[in-house]
């Protein structure tokens, strides 16, 4: 299989958005409300706000292509772009996004392996995400890769209050 990483530009505005929905609603959509996943979708994948995501300059999206086929992506923040830690010394992965028909090939390992190398090229000391406390799937993979827990959070789903398990890797420079 062939993968090709492509940093996302302001013309993958609509591709960014329309990925991003069908991703999380095909993950989550089975695990929330219809009226609270429609509140959701609408505020996270707001087209002025991935247009601010975009251009700011500490966050970054990489597309991934499996064979020529658009399978997923990922979104890394530094600095202030971060959502909870804002530690200069550590890379967030905030979404890690495969389309459900592209699970099970190794695409989490190669987006997950995209991060650690860019965390290891700005000399990052650790990287982190937040995961639902509910998605054990993606709990057990981040584990297996030498991920740990070190705190939660809470995360608004619509109406719903929700908890995120705030997970680290360190890394070795």
């Amino acid at each position: 299989m062939r993968l090709v990483f492509r940093e996302c530009e302001m013309g993958d505005l609509v591709t960014l958005r329309e990925l991003s929905c069908k991703t999380f609603s095909d993950t989550f959509g089975h695990m929330n409300t219809p009226s609270n996943m429609k509140v959701y979708l609408e505020h996270a994948f707001d087209v002025d706000k991935l247009r601010d995501e975009i251009s700011n300059m500490h966050s970054n999206f990489y597309f991934l292509y499996a064979d020529g086929e658009l399978s997923g992506y990922i979104k890394l923040n530094e600095h202030k772009a971060q959502t909870d830690i804002y530690d200069p010394q550590s890379l967030e992965i905030e979404r890690i996004y495969v389309q459900q028909e592209s699970q099970g090939i190794g695409l989490g390992s190669a987006l997950l392996r995209k991060a650690i190398n860019i965390a290891e090229t700005r000399e990052k000391s650790y990287i982190w995400l937040g995961v639902w406390e509910r998605n054990h799937k993606a709990i057990q993979f981040y584990k297996k890769n030498g991920f740990y827990e070190i705190g939660k959070h809470s995360f608004f789903m619509g109406e719903e209050e929700q908890t995120d398990y705030i997970m680290r890797k360190d890394l070795t420079l």
